[in-house]
């Protein structure tokens, strides 16, 4: 296992679409793997190989408390079933900042496991917040792009000074 670099905002190379996983080897069970790892060193509850700039449509979340339940969904695809609510969300490519999201408080997600079998689960609150946050990644979304055109520009600015700053 190893520990991947995580890209930050304003990267360009977030804005990149995931391309599904064809076939589910050993190349992409290791970055499964290593995403798992990569995201508990971090720390965080969620990420999404587009932010480790590998552009394959692959997530890994784990909101559980002892970080011991891991979940790897490859190729996911959503499908929200409850109602909007606002929570706050944070996001290991734009360190540091928090902002309310309006998201699906519950969703069904169909996707492969890392035994390439195709599966089907509910998740609610926390959880479906995660899953849908990681899956815009894939599309090469994030969650600053939800807020205004001002907020936004803002943390880009601050994450830009920050990063010539540290060189």
């Amino acid at each position: 296992m190893a520990i991947l670099d995580i890209l930050e905002f304003p990267d360009p190379r977030l804005r990149t679409q995931a391309k599904p996983v064809s076939v589910v080897d050993d190349t992409i069970r290791k970055l499964a793997s290593d995403m798992l790892e990569t995201m508990y060193e971090a720390p965080g509850i969620g990420l999404a190989a587009t932010q480790v700039n590998v552009h394959q449509r692959v997530i890994v979340v784990d909101v559980s408390e002892e970080q011991n339940d891991p979940h790897v969904f490859i190729n996911p695809q959503i499908e929200r079933l409850g109602d909007e609510i606002l929570y706050p969300e944070g996001c290991l490519s734009v360190p540091g900042y928090y902002e309310e999201v309006s998201r699906h408080n519950h969703i069904r997600v169909t996707a492969l496991n890392t035994q390439g079998e195709s599966f089907t689960l509910e998740a609610k609150d926390l959880f479906a917040i995660c899953i849908q946050h990681e899956c815009d990644h894939l599309d090469g979304k994030l969650f600053v792009d939800y807020l205004s055109t001002l907020k936004r520009n803002r943390i880009r600015k601050k994450l830009e000074k920050a990063h010539r700053e540290a060189g």
